[in-house]
């Protein structure tokens, strides 16, 4: 189940947003605060986040700077009955997937806010690999890190064993330890993996 947050000052908008969302079985949290949504945002589950621009305290572009920093996988939708091609330009620019003005036409936000939950599905996915493979790789010994970073480099068995001052039969047993502890099919699609994984 993906989670949308709703994070709106505007009480009677967001309720009705709610109401819409429940109307076709999606479940959501209101907000009216951004400190209060920060303290309560679960990076543990999927969900998507739907955003107004203007809110007291802390602004809409100030809650997406710090999920940004903090490195959230949380799709943002923003909101605004203000807003103009300089904002979302801004907003998009600085990652959020749509930029809406209020009021909204139910059926594009409904499909606007199907749209984020698949991106926040997929993104959770990516992240739970990405966590596998990172507590495997930390699983390696000393040598066998060195072995798979001079792989991830591209250098030749031979050059890894004259390099680490081991032999080339040394350096295919350390290769196949490494794909035995990570679950690799081979060293070329760990070393897929591992660049994907420093890319992000």
């Amino acid at each position: 189940m993906c989670l949308v947050y709703i994070l709106d000052d505007d009480e009677e908008l967001s309720e009705s947003l709610a109401w819409l969302l429940e109307s076709v079985g999606i479940r959501s949290e209101r907000f009216r605060d951004a400190r209060t949504f920060l303290a309560s945002y679960d990076r543990a589950r999927p969900a998507c986040l739907v955003l107004d621009v203007r809110m007291p305290e802390l602004s809409g572009f100030g809650v997406q700077e710090l999920l940004n920093e903090a490195g959230s996988p949380l799709p943002v939708v923003f909101v605004s009955a203000h807003g103009d091609i300089r904002m979302s330009v801004r907003a998009l620019q600085n990652g959020a997937i749509d930029f809406l003005e209020k009021p909204y036409d139910p059926q594009h936000m409904l499909d606007v806010v199907q749209a984020a939950q698949r991106t926040a599905r997929d993104r959770f996915a990516r992240r739970a690999q990405q966590g596998e493979l990172r507590a495997r790789l930390d699983s390696l010994t000393v040598r066998e890190r060195q072995v798979l970073a001079l792989s991830v480099e591209g250098v030749p068995s031979k050059q890894i064993a004259g390099r680490l001052g081991i032999s080339a039969k040394t350096v295919d047993v350390h290769r196949a330890r490494i794909r035995e502890k990570t679950g690799a099919e081979s060293m070329a699609a760990l070393v897929r993996d591992v660049l994907r994984l420093d890319a992000r």
